[in-house]
């Protein structure tokens, strides 16, 4: 088709040669000079049937009327450059009817500009169950056709309309049955289910659980049954539903399928490792006894905000180990291990727990490992495959836990609850030997220096939610100060200890609102107080307040914050807020810095004058309302995190390296020169600490949390 903008004469000349060449190039096709050219054949891989099946000789089964599509282009070889192309198509389908005559339908659709695709939705009275052929070529409007798209090389497309639906599914499980005799199997354990349906000509299943996002599995062959396999992360009743699609794409009803899914397996072996202190073996709650070696130190301490009393403190040396000199699980099927641990060296590989292969090595080892730039990791090595994550820091608790799933053959590591490194494709390994506490055989055998508490090890998978469980440590408040006024200069902590005492004149702010209410000159409502009724004044020369001793472990997870109103939103000089030490320096210092319109994080790797300091630092200024400044110290993610406001404003990696003895300051901190100053001038309220790192999400609503 020829499509013309300003139609014009073409010339002879050019008419003449574009007719030659398309004379040589296609045989059996005689034309003259500035004759129309025919369209291009459609190809078949452009025609397909409900816009998903492609065309093909073996019939396709469609569940209704279908629509035909196929691509159509005219030659732009006739054209000159000022010519667009358009093309139509012509569709024709036909079969034997049961009198033995052939029917035909065709359509004809409108030229538009090619390339495009086309379509024929084809008629509704075409016959079910029956063959049905069809093939298309391009038209131009010059009533010039292409060769039908069956012509050579082309095939016939046919398809089979199929309006009769699949019988129902039927599931079939032997380890989650649908039945009311009780509860079966558990958490972290695969079913097999097998879906099945009467219907011969079903081609896929479509499944949910609980609701979930569907699933599809296809049978090896048409109408044959199906088999997949689940795992259920939490115990409690199921449902799965499942449907049956046949080849047209119909589906059948939904089959509902009841199971009871009872709780996870207890640990095949666990030691909580709180004996007596004196003990030669720990006692299991599963699994036989460990022998304890003579270097073994029962009643160390134990991780704070956890069900444990107490651990197992190790030296490294050569009798620091235990062991229930058997094997602990079979290593060539699913299993995992985990336990509380707290190092305290990590200059060299450490190993946590492993068990013994048969050719004097370790099948698995949980532990500890070096990293290049002089800090460690935590590792899980699984016979040649080896993960690592986490930042392993002396005297930092971490719960640990590796899991083999034979299921996909994946290998996980997971660091206070979190999964830090995986992979897949990871081959069984084989370990007959004894199961190792604080050693391993082989060039991995370091030994543990530290604590380790509560080893245990199951014989199926330990879903994610059931592992952030085993190694939460939630935050619990320490102290808080909701400041009202007093008349002794002391502030009682919520639960009537560690208060704080005010120094250097400190004082209350309580707005007149009353007084103003009664003062036709008063133009300036005072400003609300920080919270309640009064909070603490602070005149920026020498008031502070502060506790009698420490509020928290600093070289703990610990969070603490407070809200402050500045009396000035441009300070002329840093003011800090907030801070923890001794009569040296802070352990940690929040502070403003109005020179760098920064809220600055300061943080020491020790006590005295020339401990080295970290700063972190984030962009801000006061507002003429109040900032709530909250510091977040998690010392198993050795990370800690400034957040004003509820957001996070600067972090760093850092490991705490010592406990500050001293009092909480709340409006000054420790100079350059050793000497306190940085004086806050402002308001301060709503105070609280606590033991543990805050969530980001706790850190939103830090002053309603208790």
């Amino acid at each position: 088709m020829r499509t013309y903008f300003g139609r014009r004469a073409r010339t002879a000349a050019a008419a003449t040669g574009l007719a030659a060449v398309l004379l040589a190039a296609t045989p059996g096709i005689a034309t003259a000079a500035g004759e129309n050219l025919p369209p291009l054949q459609p190809g078949i891989d452009t025609l397909t049937v409900d816009s998903t099946k492609a065309c093909s000789d073996e019939p396709v089964y469609v569940p209704r009327a279908p629509e035909l599509r196929a691509v159509v282009e005219d030659t732009t070889e006739d054209n000159e450059e000022w010519e667009t192309n358009g093309a139509g198509a012509e569709f024709e389908a036909w079969w034997t009817d049961a009198d033995g005559a052939q029917q035909r339908r065709t359509h004809t659709s409108g030229i538009v500009n090619s390339p495009i695709t086309q379509l024929w939705r084809t008629p509704a009275d075409l016959p079910a169950d029956t063959v049905i052929s069809w093939h298309v070529r391009a038209v131009d409007d010059e009533a010039a056709t292409s060769a039908w798209s069956d012509e050579t090389p082309g095939i016939t497309c046919r398809f089979i309309i199929d309006t009769v639906g699949p019988e129902p599914a039927t599931v079939a499980s032997e380890q989650y049955p649908d039945d009311e005799s009780g509860w079966h199997d558990g958490v972290g354990v695969y079913g097999s289910f097998t879906f099945d349906s009467p219907s011969q000509d079903v081609v896929e299943y479509v499944y949910t659980v609980l609701g979930s996002t569907p699933k599809r599995v296809r049978p090896e062959e048409p109408g044959g049954p199906a088999t997949i396999r689940w795992m259920p992360e939490s115990g409690g009743p199921y449902y799965m539903q499942v449907r049956a699609v046949d080849r047209a794409g119909r589906s059948s009803s939904e089959t509902t399928y009841w199971m009871r899914v009872a709780e996870g397996r207890a640990p095949v072996a666990h030691w909580k490792l709180a004996d007596p202190a004196g003990a030669d073996h720990a006692a299991a709650e599963a699994g036989p006894a460990a022998r304890a070696g003579s270097g073994v130190r029962f009643g160390a301490p134990a991780p704070s905000r956890t069900d444990l009393t107490s651990t197992v403190s190790l030296d490294g040396r050569g009798n620091s180990y235990l062991t229930p000199d058997a094997p602990a699980t079979d290593t060539t099927k699913t299993f995992a291990l985990s336990a509380w641990v707290r190092p305290s060296a990590t200059g060299t590989a450490m190993t946590v727990a492993g068990q013994d292969a048969a050719d004097g090595t370790s099948a698995f080892t949980l532990g500890l490992r070096p990293a290049s730039d002089s800090s460690a990791t935590w590792a899980f090595r699984y016979g040649a495959t080896t993960l690592t994550g986490g930042s392993a820091s002396v005297g930092g608790w971490a719960h640990l836990t590796g899991l083999y799933d034979t299921e996909d053959k994946t290998l996980r590591l997971y660091v206070n609850g979190k999964e830090v490194d995986s992979e897949t494709g990871v081959a069984p390994v084989a370990a007959p030997g004894a199961f190792q506490i604080g050693r391993a055989r082989g060039d991995s055998g370091a030994r543990w220096n530290g604590e380790i508490g509560d080893v245990r090890v199951w014989d199926r998978v330990v879903p994610r939610e059931e592992i952030e469980r085993l190694g939460s440590r939630p935050a619990e408040l320490a102290a808080a100060w909701d400041i009202e006024r007093t008349d002794d200069g002391v502030i009682p902590g919520r639960d009537g200890d560690k208060p704080l005492t005010l120094h250097g004149g400190a004082g209350f702010y309580t707005p007149d609102i009353e007084g103003c209410l009664e003062d036709p000159d008063c133009v300036d409502f005072p400003a609300d107080a920080l919270d309640g009724n009064d909070h603490l004044a602070l005149d920026g020369t020498d008031d502070y307040a502060a506790t009698s001793g420490p509020v928290v472990d600093t070289a703990d997870s610990f969070s603490a914050g407070l809200r402050v109103r500045f009396a000035d939103t441009t300070p002329d000089r840093p003011m800090t807020v907030l801070s923890q030490g001794d009569a040296d320096s802070d352990a940690f210092k929040v502070r403003y810095d109005p020179a760098e319109s920064q809220w600055q994080l300061i943080v020491t790797d020790g006590s005295g004058p020339g401990a080295a300091e970290t700063v972190v630092a984030g962009p801000g200024a006061p507002t003429s309302f109040s900032d709530e400044v909250v510091v977040v110290y998690d010392d198993s993610e050795g990370h800690i995190t400034l957040y004003v406001d509820g957001e996070a404003v600067a972090g760093t990696e850092f490991n705490a390296s010592w406990n500050a003895p001293g009092p909480l300051q709340i409006g000054r901190g420790h100079t350059a020169d050793s000497g306190w100053g940085e004086y806050f001038h402002g308001g301060a309220d709503t105070v609280r600490v606590f033991s543990g790192a805050l969530t980001a999400s706790q850190v939103k609503s830090f002053a309603y949390l208790y």
